[in-house]
């Protein structure tokens, strides 16, 4: 039987402490929809499903699956290397190493993987640009949604634990 955040776990915790469910909804709901619509030099992409791939298969390699979601889904959208990439930070960071890192999207430059539009003035060359001149590195983004669907699936399991206490 599915336990969600959004169905169990958000309602759980705004009842032990009021007001912390809403912050941590906010802040997965802020990492889960960051996006630029950009993969490499492609603009105008949505990135929903490989932003929900991700999300699902942190929760998989956790034990937590959804019966709404297909998960072939996740073969499809996630390459190997970056299934290992994924797996690696999320349960062993310590062995995170440069060769995991260069081992995903290795048909992406590196200069591709890392900023897609340096400068503003950049824009026609480039051919896009993100709302504001940003920082934020496509495997910065990816670790912050496998952090916090890792953080997620933590709190599941600690509230459904909690629950079963409670019943």
């Amino acid at each position: 039987q599915d336990y969600t955040w959004e169905d169990h776990g958000y309602s759980l915790i705004n009842r032990l402490y009021p007001d912390v469910g809403q912050l941590l909804d906010e802040k997965f709901q802020v990492v889960y929809n960051l996006t630029y619509n950009t993969i490499a030099m492609h603009c105008g992409v949505d990135t929903s499903m490989l932003r929900r791939a991700i999300w699902n298969y942190v929760h998989c390699v956790f034990g937590i699956r959804y019966d709404d979601y297909d998960y072939g889904e996740v073969n499809q959208l996630l390459e190997r290397n970056l299934k290992i990439y994924i797996k690696t930070v999320a349960c062993y960071p310590e062995k995170t190493t440069k060769q995991i890192y260069t081992q995903f999207w290795r048909h992406f430059k590196h200069s591709e993987k890392v900023l897609p539009c340096p400068f503003p003035s950049w824009q026609g060359v480039w051919g896009c640009w993100p709302r504001a001149l940003t920082l934020l590195l496509p495997q910065v983004h990816i670790n912050l949604l496998l952090l916090e669907a890792r953080m997620q699936a933590a709190l599941l399991y600690a509230l459904r634990a909690v629950t079963r206490y409670m019943t």
